[in-house]
Parts: structure tokens; sequence; C-alpha cells
């Protein structure tokens, strides 16, 4: 069980933090609230208290005996500051110790998350960004925050997250060194990435389509996880189940020619394309204009055509030395026909990276967890398994171990 401090600063974004606190809880991991003073003015204490089922730390002179603003941050596995006010965000960057939170701040070893949220003017107020950069140098995940409707009538950039992927993130940081090393360096700062993900619809006629099981979970973690990096992303989302990560442009398609005019547009100005969606290879001939009927006959024939091949595309066409990554879903029968498979398409691809997995029995569509392994021309580079927040991490680690390389 993982020790985790959930620090909650005094914004009206503080009543999503009792979301991010209830998957935490559910999660397994004993979770202590720090709330501000003010932000008890938005969620009582005894509301922190139900959901954790623990007591609240509230202030430097509550059980002083226990010493609570030396002992809270040096015992943590993880703190998470949610939401992260730009008051708060300008002490922890100056090294204040003027409550409780930012004493924990200044204990903590572990990684710290912070996840702000304000208005649009206060996140662009060079201030702001000037406190943010001091915390990324000094280690510090500060996750961007989402671009949508704020308090009252405003809108822009500044949202809090939605839980889920603040709980996402964090999960990451617990399960994997590694991810937080790489998530420190920002590895990807000044690059541009194009991440498609979800599966494409093929309209049989105005209510129906051929499609496949894709959920997109696995293409919007790798979005999410290029963003944390520092990337410029642009997720390219075809019928996509989970939350849109903060901090990443989104492009909707829904057919497998729509996927493939959009990521040939993005195409010349990506410094690396990932093909995490899952698109039909074939669509009707001919739609039919209207629905089709059930007219008594005991079969409906439809003549099918096989669609653009989006990453042999992709990868045959690139304007300049890119890194592009694919997927193969593959059904094997054990791990060495699996790379046989990988091995093939990727030949026939022309990619340079290839992310394998067994989809046998259902596996991998619309679950949590993934299991991969990636290749290149040489054969394999690299497996992991576990939550799909880390199999991004891999892949992108992998991205970068081979542009060292000068293979690009």
């Amino acid at each position: 069980m993982s020790r985790i401090v959930l620090g909650v600063a005094g914004g009206i974004a503080a009543y999503k933090a009792c979301e991010v606190l209830r998957r935490f809880s559910e999660g397994g991991h004993d979770v202590t609230v720090v709330p501000t003073a003010n932000a008890l003015a938005f969620v009582g204490e005894a509301t922190w208290a139900a959901l954790s089922g623990a007591p609240v730390a509230t202030g430097v002179f509550s059980d002083v005996h226990e010493v609570p603003h030396v002992r809270i941050g040096q015992s943590a596995d993880l703190v998470v500051v949610a939401p992260a006010t730009a008051d708060l965000l300008a002490r922890a960057a100056s090294g204040r110790a003027d409550d409780l939170l930012t004493n924990v701040l200044l204990t903590a070893r572990c990684p710290v998350l912070m996840v702000p949220a304000m208005h649009t003017e206060m996140w662009l107020h060079p201030a702001t960004v000037a406190n943010v950069a001091t915390l990324r140098e000094r280690g510090v995940i500060v996750l961007d925050p989402a671009d949508g409707r704020l308090t009252g009538a405003d809108s822009g950039p500044g949202r809090l997250p939605e839980p889920v992927d603040i709980a996402a993130v964090a999960l990451s940081l617990l399960e994997d060194p590694d991810t937080v090393a790489a998530v420190r360096a920002r590895d990807l700062t000044g690059r541009r990435v194009v991440v498609s993900a979800g599966g494409t619809h093929e309209a049989l006629d105005p209510v129906r389509f051929l499609g496949n099981a894709s959920s997109g979970l696995q293409g919007i973690a790798l979005a999410r996880a290029a963003a944390l990096r520092g990337a410029a992303v642009t997720l390219v989302a075809a019928h996509i189940t989970g939350s849109l990560p903060a901090g990443v442009e989104v492009v909707a398609v829904s057919s497998t020619g729509d996927l493939a005019d959009a990521m040939l547009e993005l195409a010349p100005d990506a410094d690396a394309l990932v093909m995490a969606a899952a698109p039909a290879d074939f669509t009707p001939a001919t739609p039919s204009a209207g629905k089709i009927k059930k007219d008594g006959a005991a079969s409906v024939s439809v003549e099918l055509v096989q669609t653009t091949d989006v990453l042999a595309a992709l990868s045959h066409a690139r304007p300049r030395p890119q890194t592009i990554v694919g997927f193969a879903a593959e059904t094997a029968s054990d791990r060495s026909e699996l790379i046989d498979l990988g091995r093939g398409k990727l030949a026939r691809k022309g990619c340079d990276l290839l992310v394998c997995n067994d989809v046998s029995g259902g596996a991998v569509f619309g679950r949590a967890d993934n299991t991969v392994v990636i290749l290149d021309a040489n054969g394999v580079v690299a497996e992991a398994t576990g939550d799909k927040s880390v199999i991004a991490h891999r892949i992108w680690d992998a991205v970068v171990a081979s542009e060292k390389k000068g293979d690009r």
C-alpha cells in the first residue's frame, strides 16, 4: 500500500479533488488529505475525512506531538496537489512554509505532482509561468491544465484536468521510477508529436457501421505521457471512450479515410508519429443512402473494398527525418509467433518501431493494462507489462533511445 498525500489549495476546483481522493482510496492507497485554510471554505473537513477514512491534517499546530509539518512529507510515497492555485504555486516556488501544505512540500523527498487550476489570465501571467518553470527545474512535476469552461462564463486554459487523468498520471508515477525520471527530464521538450487513437467506423448506412473493439485508451495514454514529457501533442481521435488528456490538441475523425487525411496533413510538422489507432481494414464499396431494412431476406450482401493503409502511407511519404511508430494487434499462439508476425508487419509498413500486443481472447481492448513487445529492424528493443500509462512511457523511452542512436 502506497502512502499518498493529497494537498488541496483554495480554488473552486477543490470539489473535483473529492473524486481524485476516491480513486486513490479505492485503489487501496493510504491517503492523507492536507487542505489549505482556503480550501476548507470550498470543501469541509468532514467530507475529506469521510472519503479518506482518516483524520484530515489541517494545521501545523494540530497533534503537535507528532510533528505533522515534518512527518507527513517525510513518510509520503507521492504528494499530489490538486488543485494547485496560482498562490500555492508562488509560495511553493519561493520556498514558503506558512501553512501545513507548504511545510509538507518542503519536507517531501518523494515525487511531487502539482495540478494547476486557475483563470486563464493567472495561468498565462509571467509570474506564474516563471514559478512553474522554477518548480520543474527542481524536479516537481507540473501537469498542464485543461482548456475549457472555467468559473462563470470564462473559458480557456486553466481548467483542472479530469480526475481520471490526474489519477492516471499519479499512479504511473507511483508504479515506475523510470517514469518519474522521464517526466522530470521533460525529454520531449521542443518536439511536435502526433498520436492517433481509437477505432474507425465505416458506414454501412446512416445508422450502422463496420468497426472494431478499440477503446483508444493506449493512444490517450501515449498522448498524455508525451505532453507530460514536454512535447506539443496532437491527438487524432476516432471514437475513443476515455477522457481526453489535458494540454493536448484533439482532432476528431470517424472513418479510416478521415484518419488518413488528418494524419497525412499533420505529418509534415511532426517529429514523431504514433499510429495507435485501429483503422478498419475494409469499407463498404457503396454505403446505402438510406437505412437498410429487414425485408425478410435470409441475408444481406455487402461488397467490401480495402481502406487506405495509413501507417504505410505515412512511412513512405515522410517529408523529413521523423520517427514513425506502428502498432500490431495480433492473435498469436506464443511470444515467438507474436514477434515473427511483428517483424513481418514492420518490414511491410516501413515504420521505425512497432508495438506488438496479443489480443487473443479479448485481451487489451478496453482494459487498463497491456503487455507489449517493441521491435525495430534489428529485433526486440523492449518489453513491458502493466498499466497503459506506464506502457506509454516505455514506448516513448524506445522512441528517445532510437533517436539517440542516430537511427533518424
